[in-house]
């Protein structure tokens, strides 16, 4: 540990000693003060032939010692009842000044400056200017009113000047301890800050993940669903058939595996030994998802816009991946044997709208069913609005349902080509 750090210890040591230990300090303070009140009535004022001043031109009298005796003991609560202790003091510096007038060095004054720099230290700045003044002239006119010597003398400006020096030190005290309290409390609630964004961050990321699974596993296990009971139904009678199907199931299977491979692998640690080299599904591969649904029974048709496609945000280009693969898990789950799908896919400059109708009636004779009991449509709704876009679900007027998409393209990054 480095001599810095060591002094930097020594001192929050004795700053905590002193919070926890107040009363003490303010004692043994107050004892200091009384044997430097002692010192200064005793001790000769100037000193002789270049001497220093020296103890014992002066008696102690009895209503000194009693003066010192009170004034140092009000300093012992002077942490609790600053003002009142002030009041104290200068009114016995007062008294001292009154009963010693031919010789007004007033050492009882050292415990009212005292006094003052712990009002200055533990109030407001008006507050500190106000007393500090009135504490000034007051003592400062006792001391040239009851002195025999002219309002000039070295003793009267003493009082004015440690007067006015414990206002100024007690209130610089105040505003640096203000200053540090206020850098401690913006670093505790930027700490605070970063705490809460961290878990919001944690939250919003499985959040995210929990969508990629629910998309990834509700649309493959509805495919191996099928084509499982497809196999079931036909395995005795066209075992081709069946066998077909169950060729689907393992493609299918496979596939979730995959992306399932790949959405974990977001998991994963930077010096873990194995990370996703896939890239991100999108609207490149989906010929492969409408082919997949289709292979399950589910008609699907295709309607993209002429020309190329654009060149999609990865952001927009997944959720619109996604939108798509849900809405189709919906419809073979909920619209009935028969129903049919149409996607449409269309894109301006500032925007990609995705549309995904379906004219089935639902699994019974009634009417189309409200679709959003699950986590499907949460899901899909908690992605786009992520992205600022809209979200229009709900049953057609021609019959069957519909989901409609809108995404903004501004603001995000375009994908890279892979």
């Amino acid at each position: 540990m480095t001599a810095s750090a060591q002094d930097a210890s020594r001192v929050a040591r004795l700053r905590q000693w002193h919070r926890t230990h107040r009363l003490a300090f303010d004692a043994a303070l107050a004892a200091l003060a009384f044997v430097a009140i002692l010192c200064g009535a005793v001790a000769g004022r100037h000193g002789h032939g270049g001497q220093p001043p020296r103890f014992g031109p002066s008696h102690l009298t009895a209503t000194t010692v009693v003066l010192a005796a009170l004034a140092s003991g009000a300093l012992v609560l002077r942490s609790r009842l600053p003002r009142t202790v002030l009041a104290a003091t200068g009114s016995l510096t007062i008294v001292e000044l009154v009963a010693r007038s031919d010789d007004p060095r007033a050492p009882v004054a050292g415990a009212a400056v005292i006094a003052l720099y712990t009002v200055a230290s533990r109030t407001d700045r008006p507050t500190t200017w106000r007393t500090g003044a009135l504490t000034c002239v007051v003592l400062t006119a006792a001391a040239m009113l009851f002195g025999d010597r002219p309002w000039y003398a070295q003793e009267n400006v003493g009082i004015l000047a440690w007067t006015g020096l414990a206002a100024a030190a007690g209130d610089a005290v105040r505003s640096r301890r203000a200053y540090v309290d206020a850098i401690r409390e913006r670093a505790e609630r930027a700490e605070r800050t970063r705490e809460e964004e961290a878990r919001r961050r944690v939250a919003e990321e499985r959040l995210r993940i929990a969508r990629e699974l629910h998309d990834v596993v509700a649309h493959h296990i509805a495919l191996v669903n099928v084509q499982a009971g497809v196999a079931s139904h036909v395995m005795d009678n066209r075992p081709d058939q069946a066998k077909q199907a169950l060729a689907h199931v393992r493609e299918a299977s496979r596939s979730a595996l995959e992306e399932l491979r790949a959405t974990v692998g977001l998991l994963r640690q930077s010096d873990d030994p194995t990370a996703p080299t896939e890239p991100t599904p999108g609207l490149g591969v989906l010929d492969q998802l409408v082919e997949g649904f289709v292979r399950a029974g589910l008609p699907v048709a295709v309607e993209l816009p002429p020309g190329p496609p654009p060149a999609l945000p990865a952001s927009v280009d997944l959720t619109a991946y996604r939108v798509v693969q849900e809405a189709l898990t919906n419809v073979r789950k909920h619209a009935g044997d028969g129903a049919r799908a149409t996607v449409r896919i269309g894109h301006t400059g500032t925007a990609l709208t995705v549309a995904v109708l379906d004219d089935g009636r639902g699994p019974g004779e009634g009417a189309v069913p409200e679709r959003g009991g699950g986590h499907g449509l949460i899901g899909m709704r908690e992605r786009v609005q992520a992205l600022r876009g809209t979200v229009d679900t709900g049953p057609r007027a021609a019959g069957g349902f519909q989901v409609r998409v809108t995404l903004p393209l501004g603001g995000a990054r375009t994908a890279e080509p892979t």
